[in-house]
């Protein structure tokens, strides 16, 4: 672990938002390809997604360290998952710039509890995302709760997506996703109960942006990432708070490849943010969250 640290503090930056969305084993799900050609429209992507290696050589040839993870949406759309072992090696062989969250469907209960255990124990995964709204499921309810107390067993941060979705965004019906389950509310009782794990509620969370911060501002265990927007596009008070009581609570993340790491971080640097938290939110936040802090 101190080898590793060692290395991220080295980069440049450590992106904690990353998807992979291309399989090197399996083809695209046919639905997903749906969902893909919306967002695509919507962030006004590419439509050819990168490799999990084309990511990471991305992200080598940048010096910036990165968070990848897929969404297990089996349950809420029919979505067949991109397996989280292909993540977990990918992210064992390339331990220098890579870590590896992995994604589960709460609904499915201990069978999800017990596969989250071995991808911690065999296969390296050093954390986990929720997407309530494309899960189809509210963050609070108890059906999560055998998948949370792993979790918190070995002591690892969880992102949980908040505020709009993206993806469903001009589809019909948004793609039958729920917005209501990405209030930042609704996690408060996760934040409750497991107090020892650090939560990550990822993106401003609009148009519930204040809940974010109050959390922020009440739980030491919650934080805040801020992936999914250009930060020209933030709620004033985001800003307003990370120069003021949250600078430590904010990470940088993209939400690539939707967004690229360097077009966020360009404007980031003309958002207004102060130039004294420039090396926390790009880097040092999320190397004390995912490492520890450095006691030497």
């Amino acid at each position: 672990m101190a080898a590793a640290r060692e290395a991220f503090a080295k980069l440049k930056a450590i992106d904690i938002h990353v998807h992979a969305e291309v399989s090197c084993h399996d083809p695209e799900d046919p639905i997903f390809g749906e969902f893909a050609d919306a967002a695509t429209h919507y962030f006004k992507a590419p439509r050819r997604r990168p490799t999990i290696p084309e990511t990471i050589a991305y992200y080598r040839e940048r010096q910036i360290g990165f968070v990848m993870f897929t969404v297990d949406m089996e349950a809420g759309t029919g979505i067949k998952r991109i397996r989280n072992e292909e993540i977990a090696q990918a992210a064992a062989d390339n331990s220098d710039i890579m870590i590896a969250f992995a994604s589960i469907d709460p609904h499915k209960g201990k069978r999800g509890a017990i596969e989250a255990r071995d991808l911690i124990e065999n296969h390296g995964v050093r954390g986990f995302k929720f997407h309530p709204p494309i899960q189809n499921f509210d963050p609070g309810d108890r059906m999560a709760w055998p998948l949370y107390e792993v979790i918190d067993h070995y002591r690892l941060p969880v992102i949980f997506h908040t505020g709009h979705s993206g993806m469903g965004s001009g589809m019909p019906a948004g793609g039958g996703i729920r917005l209501k389950y990405g209030q930042p509310m609704l996690v408060d009782d996760v934040a409750v109960d497991f107090p020892d794990m650090k939560i990550i509620l990822a993106h401003p969370g609009w148009p519930w942006t204040d809940e974010s911060l109050s959390m922020a501002l009440h739980k030491p265990n919650i934080f805040i990432d801020l992936s999914g927007w250009s930060p020209r596009y933030f709620p004033e008070q985001i800003i307003r708070y990370a120069n003021g009581q949250l600078g430590h609570k904010f990470l940088f993340g993209s939400d690539f490849p939707l967004i690229p790491p360097g077009k966020w971080i360009a404007a980031f640097d003309e958002a207004g943010f102060k130039p004294h938290l420039r090396d926390p939110i790009l880097r040092d936040n999320a190397l004390n969250l995912l490492f520890g802090k450095d006691d030497a």
